[in-house]
């Protein structure tokens, strides 16, 4: 299923929109182990009230995202559930 116009996409109704954005994205720097799972706590909190986050986890499964908090899973979360 091809994603629709940006008008009528779940994405403009995710809550990670914003500044809060690169929580959910490595940094560009190395960061520390600890620093990493600070991060994807912070950002698993956001999804976790997110009004789209079935729609945004079902999407990074199926196209297999290999970057990112998606959903509330992180990269190898989702390589867990697809068996990789």
């Amino acid at each position: 299923m091809a994603l629709g116009t940006v008008q009528d996409s779940w994405h403009l109704r995710a809550a990670c929109r914003g500044p809060m954005a690169e929580l959910f994205f490595p940094p560009s720097a190395p960061e520390r182990r600890e620093q990493r799972a600070e991060r994807e706590a912070r950002a698993k909190v956001i999804c976790s009230g997110c009004p789209v986050r079935n729609d945004c986890r079902d999407l990074a499964l199926r196209m297999r995202e290999p970057h990112g908090i998606w959903g509330g899973l992180t990269e190898a979360e989702r390589r867990q559930i697809l068996g990789n």
